[in-house]
């Protein structure tokens, strides 16, 4: 009898799920390696890092009180500010820093202390670059050995406290002190507390206070306002000069400018009868409404149209096809009590025998008498072998829903003043002009804090009637993503909608191009997801317009525009 083997070997699959084990090990592996070689790396620099510092701040304590400063600096002394040393292959770079310290525990304080000066805080900071960078930072204190060395050190202190919007005190902000006249910094601390004291010789110094991801500010010398809020501070020999600067956390404001108004539509292409409610006589094929076979006569009548935040209605419109001796006649119905009933002539002229002609302007229609309408479309035919064809009608009106109003100029400016002008008039510390884009949208990232008011150059044409949050001016609080909206007023502008032509939905993104030689107005824009564009600030004229879209032919039209217009457009779909 013979035996048979069978041999089973490795799937490619737990192959390759074998190598991603294996490599999951290896990988964690390495990763404990590089991390144990950066910790002894970090701790072998740190350690002689240290040293050196240690090393520094014994040798200035061997120092004369007198000699305990930076060359050239102030105060002055024997200390080099920079020096540079090699241990173990590595670069260290040693700074050295000296101020004077105010201290009010020696029983006395300003300004009835007329030493001010009362000790002297040394800082020594080793750091070194490469691929495990890191730094260390001594500090110690040097005292005089007596009131009289303490009063033989000559100069001022300026003492700069840095407040938030609340009042805090703003942890490690970066304050530096400048050279008035070439910009360059002298000094500079970021000091835990929020306060710090800077040894000078008497000078005016500019001092600017910033930290990341927070609003920065300055003093300011009269040479850039005349009456400055925060003038340059004067140090004075042997005196303390305070000094309070705020900044806080930047916040962002999203501004949109909007058109009070908007526009909405029933509409149907009768690719199904979900909008009918009545048909008699009609058959219904394709986006087609066209009269039965061997029928004279018939009519449709639509489900009723109901608009929401409706200001008024717009116009009725219909596309159709009617052969001679045809003839489609629409009107429009309102209910009164349990009945629908044709509008009557006197509140909409000619719809009590019918309209032929689109489209048929229904702006004096009263919305209160006539809250929701329906249409209706009356076929018919001397000869049954034709028929009048519709493919589709709507209905539109304008909305209280805002319309992204796009490329709009106005003007933000804030309640903070850095000073005042030859004339007594505040300088405000923002002041700008600013363009919403082709969405009507502008953001301002990485804003300061302040109160802010908003308004349109009366030479635009465009009013601004309201904005929300309101009223003015918008309190943007720090650290905060603030949005505000813009309603704005035109005498006279165009909100285009575009629509596909067999389902007369909107298309989106199609390119809208507006154009006058005369007047010299061009302006191109996209339409929204609704299908609408909406130009403003116009000018009462005829314009070109020019529609286009991918997949769509491109449609080119006169518009007439005079006071608020709309204009619906549908797009032939390329097949």
């Amino acid at each position: 009898m013979k035996k048979l083997f069978s041999q089973k070997g490795l799937t490619l699959i737990e192959t390759m799920v074998g190598i991603f084990l294996t490599l999951v090990v290896f990988l964690g592996i390495f990763g404990a390696y590089q991390l144990g070689l950066k910790v002894i790396i970090q701790s072998r620099n740190k350690i002689v890092a240290t040293q050196l510092a240690n090393g520094e701040i014994e040798k200035i304590r061997n120092l004369p009180y007198g000699s305990v400063g930076i060359v050239g600096g102030f105060p002055s002394g024997s200390l080099s500010q920079f020096s540079a040393s090699r241990q173990n292959n590595v670069d260290y770079q040693v700074e050295r820093r000296v101020d004077y310290v105010v201290d009010a525990l020696d029983g006395i304080v300003s300004p009835a202390d007329d030493c001010p000066n009362d000790y002297k805080k040394v800082e020594i900071k080793v750091s070194w670059s490469g691929r495990f960078s890191g730094q260390v930072a001594l500090i110690t204190d040097m005292a005089p050995a007596s009131l009289a060395e303490e009063c033989s050190e000559t100069g001022g202190i300026l003492q700069v406290s840095v407040f938030d919007a609340a009042g805090a005190m703003v942890p490690s902000p970066l304050i530096e002190v400048k050279d008035q006249a070439t910009n360059q910094v002298i000094k500079s601390a970021t000091p835990f507390s929020g306060k710090h004291y800077f040894s000078l010789s008497p000078a005016s110094y500019k001092v600017v206070v910033s930290k990341t991801g927070y609003s920065q500010e300055r003093t300011f010398g009269t040479e850039e306002v005349t009456t400055p809020e925060k003038p340059h501070p004067i140090v004075l020999e042997g005196e303390l000069i305070p000094l309070s600067l705020n900044v806080d956390r930047l916040s962002t404001m999203a501004v949109l400018t909007l058109s009070a108004w908007g526009s909405a539509s029933f509409y149907d292409s009768f690719l199904n009868e979900s909008k009918i409610f009545q048909i008699f006589q009609l058959s219904l094929a394709e986006g087609r409404v066209s009269l039965a076979t061997y029928q004279s006569s018939g009519y449709l009548i639509s489900t009723t149209i109901t608009p929401e935040n409706m200001i008024a209605w717009d116009n009725l419109s219909f596309s159709d096809s009617e052969p001679e001796t045809t003839r489609i006649l629409y009107r429009l119905l309102y209910l009164q009590g349990e009945n629908w009933l044709i509008v009557p002539d006197r509140d909409l002229p000619g719809n009590e025998s019918g309209f032929e002609v689109s489209p048929v302007n229904l702006k004096n229609l009263d919305k209160t008498t006539y809250p929701e309408l329906r249409i209706r479309g009356d076929f018919s035919t001397p000869d049954p072998s034709l028929t009048p064809i519709l493919s589709d009608w709507q209905v539109s009106w304008k909305t209280s829903e805002a319309t992204a109003a796009p490329w709009i100029p106005f003007h933000l400016r804030g309640e903070k003043i850095i000073g005042r002008n030859a004339l007594e008039e505040p300088v405000f510390k923002y002041s700008s002009d600013h363009v919403s884009d082709g969405s009507g949208t502008f953001t301002l990232s990485a804003f300061e804090w302040d109160n802010y008011y908003f308004s349109i150059n009366p030479g635009s044409s465009l009013d601004l009637i309201a904005t929300e949050p309101e009223p003015q001016p918008m309190g943007l609080a720090p650290n905060t993503a603030f949005q505000v909206k813009l309603y704005l007023k035109a005498q006279t502008s165009l909100l285009l909608t575009s629509q596909n032509n067999l389902t007369l939905e909107p298309i989106f993104a199609a390119q809208a191009r507006l154009t006058n030689t005369q007047l010299g107005y061009d302006s191109t824009l996209y339409t929204n997801e609704k299908g609408q564009a909406y130009f403003l600030p116009l000018q009462s004229a005829t314009y070109n317009l020019e529609v286009a879209a991918p997949g769509y032919s491109t449609l080119t039209t006169p518009v007439s525009v005079a006071g608020d217009q709309t204009k619906i457009v549908t797009l032939e779909q390329i097949e």
